[in-house]
């Protein structure tokens, strides 16, 4: 994600769904900017908060797992920042966490959890998946997955 194999404005389009947070939606922005051609875009999602106000449950778990989530606007305000012209964000439908993330995710637990029985550390992952799971059913109003769009300047 930091290293990639590209010429200095060889794309006309990066796209990147739930990975630009691998190295942070802000410096993924900044560095990625160097490979569009001019009037390129760039087309990310990004955890984001939807609300100003949220649970301390919520937010002291997003502050361990991802601290750089925000809400929209300042996204928005990084992009720009980051020599781009917002052009459109959209909240993604609950169905791409629950039905596309989370459903599927359930079976494969149960396959992995099989593959290393008594093996305390792959339970404990499994198990925070499924409490990470439950926090987003219990507080999908205050956060979701945002695409964000923008063109570079």
């Amino acid at each position: 994600m930091d290293d990639l194999p590209f010429n200095n404005e060889e794309l006309d389009l990066i796209w990147s769904e739930g990975a630009i947070y691998n190295i942070g939606f802000e410096r993924g922005l900044k560095e990625w900017r160097k490979y569009l051609k001019s009037g390129g875009f760039v087309a990310v999602s990004e955890a984001s908060w939807f609300t100003n106000e949220r649970t301390k449950e919520i937010y002291d778990f997003w502050m361990d797992a991802y601290p750089e989530i925000d809400t929209i606007p300042k996204k928005l305000s990084q992009m720009q920042n980051a020599g781009y012209v917002p052009v459109a964000s959209f909240i993604l439908p609950e169905s791409c966490w629950l039905d596309e993330f989370y459903v599927p995710q359930v079976k494969a637990d149960k396959k992995y959890l099989l593959k290393h029985k008594g093996n305390k550390a792959a339970e404990d992952f499994i198990a925070n998946q499924r409490h990470e799971e439950g926090l987003y059913r219990r507080y999908k109003a205050f956060y979701g997955y945002v695409f964000y769009i923008g063109k570079k300047l």
